[in-house]
């Protein structure tokens, strides 16, 4: 995982499309431009919906892994 310092965390794990990303839009809101949301999710449809929220919308996806069937997303929020 990326060194990128975390400014807020979101647990989005349980929740299915689009719940994580429409979450994720409600987090990134409160946050600064250049501001990093961590995302746990487990809905296996955020590996595509997740990259693609942050191409629509001007967030940068820092980084995406896997652990034990959970996706952890770092996205930087564009401004």
């Amino acid at each position: 995982m990326t060194g990128a310092p975390v400014d807020a965390t979101l647990d989005a794990t349980g929740l299915i499309c689009p719940l994580p990303v429409l979450r994720a839009r409600r987090a990134l809101r409160d946050l600064a431009d250049g501001a990093v949301l961590e995302m746990r999710a487990t809905d296996p449809a955020s590996r595509k919906d997740v990259p693609a929220f942050c191409a629509a919308t001007g967030h940068a996806l820092v980084s995406a892994t896997e652990a034990e069937g959970i996706f952890i997303y770092r996205i930087r929020k564009g401004g």
